[in-house]
């Protein structure tokens, strides 16, 4: 994550469900998601430098948390079944979902209730959108079809965010509060976010789709991914966590007994997924509680002011590379704020598209900073974090002066290091001062030249926005600013994105010289 750009050429595995978004400092980028992961290797073809295959290792287990839930928590008050009992289960394929349908039907069975459960998964069995229907009565004569009908959902499940707001998951939503809702608010990876390195999930949307379908009053948030990965140690414990969290309020018609007869019979996990069920009837009555002990870290988000922000990328432009270059930073973004504040009293858009922009270009990724990145503490803390063992590093690069080159396209060929260039990186990452000088090896490469030349150009940008800025050409100054955010990736594939970028930012000027003759 370190080094990652957000570029999307990991899409060359564009069924993989294991390129998962990462909120940092910096905006989103990517991670691999090692829970999810099939080991298909193919994203490793795609041309970035974050790639690190780790050996010798194995995927550490996340340690649940000391502490237990409850065991005084009162008893909920469960649904009459004088009619058929509808629950709608959402989510995505190889989480669960038709695990969790199937102890309902064997708690149900329990119970001495019929039940009818019906799984309908999409093309991909893992992956792909899945609804499970399950249907409680005490008559079977009562059961006349195995779907929930629209409108006639009691209870729906929302494991996935995206799969429960979807047409067919909003359609089983009643109206007139006949709903419950408990949907999962975790962000996970979708198709088009793997695809389009520019895509973002609408969860603000998505979260009021489901709230204005079934009422404020009849919908509960909960990230449970999170919560339960916290506190049971795997995030695949999350649909028990909002089983239980839905039990607990009241919403599954079945004796506690019977569920946790079924979790038993099951015989997979049954102590995790007891625990986790017990977890989650804990947040319907404690949910502060529930967040302290799971000691959930806030995912690293972009400063809230404009004033942090500049202070954090001039921050970052110091480590990076000198205070000088920081300095040469802070400069221009202060004077595009003088001018913005005399313009319009109070907005901050072209400050703040001007202080990513300018860090963007002045903080290009050459193999100084992907080895400082790559020596810091948090890469090796990172490390430890995901694996036991004693991990054996592969890294897959394309050093511009050693790669070869495809003899069909042309483009460099990345080729895969051992452990040993960790110390050439130790070597490498203090040299960084001499970046860009005389000294400096790989300055004279036509990637970087066309980055150093990228900075010269940004800052001609900005200069010609500063002498035309008004009103009138405030949305094309702010684009035009904003142009580097789209400049992603390495070597060709980074090439491809800034001749895009060029080409925009020739109708902008062209558009800002019109306006302002």
């Amino acid at each position: 994550p370190a080094v990652c750009e957000g570029c999307g050429d990991c899409s060359r595995a564009s069924n993989c469900i294991s390129v998962a978004p990462l909120e940092t400092t910096f905006g989103t980028k990517r991670q691999i998601d090692q829970s999810s992961c099939n080991k298909d290797f193919s994203c490793i073809d795609g041309f970035c430098p974050s790639f690190v295959t780790v050996e010798n290792a194995v995927l550490r287990r996340h340690a649940p948390g000391e502490a237990s839930p409850r065991s005084d928590l009162p008893m909920p008050i469960l649904p009459a079944i004088d009619r058929p009992w509808d629950i709608l289960l959402a989510g995505v394929g190889g989480t669960g979902i038709v695990t969790v349908a199937a102890l309902l039907g064997m708690a149900a069975h329990t119970d001495g209730l019929q039940v009818s459960v019906l799984d309908q998964m999409g093309l991909a069995q893992k992956g792909g959108a899945v609804f499970s229907h399950v249907r409680i009565a005490t008559d079977a004569e009562a059961l006349q079809g195995l779907r929930v009908g629209a409108a006639e959902s009691d209870l729906v499940l929302g494991c996935d965010l995206v799969v429960a707001a979807s047409r067919e998951g909003l359609a089983a939503i009643g109206t007139s509060g006949k709903t419950r809702v408990v949907l999962n608010t975790h962000e996970a990876a979708t198709a088009h976010f793997v695809i389009d390195p520019l895509s973002a999930l609408p969860v603000a949307q998505l979260k009021r789709d489901v709230l204005g379908a079934a009422g404020p009053d009849h919908v509960d948030l909960i990230d449970a991914t999170a919560l339960a990965t916290a506190l049971v140690g795997d995030a695949i414990a999350a649909n028990l966590f909002l089983l239980g969290f839905a039990w607990q309020k009241g919403a599954v018609p079945l004796r506690l007994d019977s569920l946790m007869t079924a979790i038993a019979l099951n015989g997979t996990a049954v102590a995790a997924n007891k625990t986790a069920f017990a977890w989650g009837r804990q947040a319907a009555v404690d949910p502060v509680g529930v967040a302290a002990a799971a000691g959930i870290v806030p995912p690293a988000s972009e400063p809230a002011t404009v004033e942090a922000l500049v202070a954090a990328r001039a921050g970052h432009l110091a480590a990076y590379q000198s205070r000088r270059l920081a300095r040469r930073y802070t400069g221009l973004v202060a004077r595009v704020a003088a001018a913005e504040s005399c313009l319009s009293s109070g907005d901050t858009v072209l400050t703040e598209a001007v202080a990513r922009g300018l860090h963007k270009v002045m903080a290009y990724k050459d193999e100084y900073e992907v080895a400082r990145l790559y020596t810091s503490p948090e890469f090796r803390l990172g490390l430890a974090a995901q694996f036991e063992g004693r991990p054996k590093l592969a890294f897959h690069l394309a050093p511009p002066l050693l790669a070869r080159r495809d003899k069909r396209t042309g483009e460099l060929q990345k080729q895969r290091f051992g452990g040993w260039m960790m110390a050439a990186f130790q070597l490498l990452a203090p040299l960084r001062i001499i970046r860009g000088t005389m000294l400096d090896p790989f300055a004279y490469t036509d990637e970087r030249r066309a980055e150093r030349a990228l900075i010269n150009e940004y800052e001609a940008w900005v200069e010609e926005i500063l002498q035309r800025l008004a009103p009138a050409t405030m949305a094309a100054s702010v684009e035009l600013a904003s142009l580097p955010n789209a400049v992603r990736g390495f070597g060709h594939v980074k090439d491809r994105s800034l001749r895009a970028a060029h080409s925009r930012a020739a109708t902008l000027l062209q558009s800002l010289r019109r306006t302002i003759a």
